[in-house]
């Protein structure tokens, strides 16, 4: 299947290798020039135990492509991945511009069915907003989808959890959305696929975020009183 990835960041560039490493044909949008460069020479700009080796081999392989070119992954792609940064704002809340900004890149250069599907971390129904987003600015004449499946992957071993991992979820509202992602899925991973909404999914990977942070938080609190009892955690 051929795909687009638009960021290469943690989940975007593991994402990407992760897919070629399976025999897809993955093309990997970024608007730095120099991180493009590195990535095409094979160098990644993040640390992970495989990454280097498999980004190598897909490179030389033909199956991995990076550019800064948007249309790149447009024209060459049925699925197309969000990868794009959702750091916090001041007040706490996601901020999407990045992602509004991939989204306005997708509408204006639409051209044929596309399933557009977020890796990105992101509040629930923020979906609908891509959605309509993007309808608004390319016209009705144009068909998409918008689905979600989001990533699990911990630092140190990210590569490992994309190839071999405990579950995928996949969040689609069509049938041709739903499709797609297991057809991209099922050949190549021997792990329960979760099939569910799109908003489901989204908030899968927010509920999956805030329990480990609880459990953080919870096993700091037992540290600290631990030390002021004078025992052994």
């Amino acid at each position: 299947m051929r795909l687009g990835i638009f960021g290469t960041g943690y989940a975007g560039l593991v994402t990407a290798v992760g897919l070629a490493e399976v025999g897809h044909t993955v093309t990997a949008i970024d608007k730095d020039p120099d991180i493009v460069a590195r990535l095409s020479d094979g160098t990644p700009h993040i640390h992970e135990p495989g990454l280097q080796e498999l980004l190598t081999a897909n490179l030389e392989a033909g199956k991995l492509r990076f550019s800064t070119r948007a249309e790149d992954a447009m024209s060459a792609s049925d699925i197309i991945f969000l990868c794009v940064g959702t750091p916090p704002r001041a007040d706490g809340r996601a901020d999407l511009s990045q992602v509004e900004e991939v989204s306005r890149t997708i509408a204006q250069q639409l051209d044929g069915y596309k399933l557009i599907v977020e890796k990105s971390t992101v509040p629930a129904r923020t979906a609908y907003w891509i959605d309509t987003t993007i309808r608004r600015l390319a016209g009705p004449e144009h068909e998409f989808d918008v689905a979600s499946n989001p990533e699990f992957l911990r630092e140190g071993s990210a590569v490992r959890d994309f190839l071999q991992p405990d579950r995928i979820v996949i969040g689609a509202d069509t049938d041709r959305a739903r499709a797609l992602l297991l057809d991209l899925y099922e050949p190549n991973f021997d792990c329960p696929i979760v099939s569910t909404s799109v908003t489901t999914a989204e908030l899968i990977k927010q509920t999956a975020n805030s329990f480990l942070a609880t459990k953080i938080s919870f096993i700091n609190m037992v540290s600290d009183l631990c030390e002021e009892l004078g025992v052994d955690v």
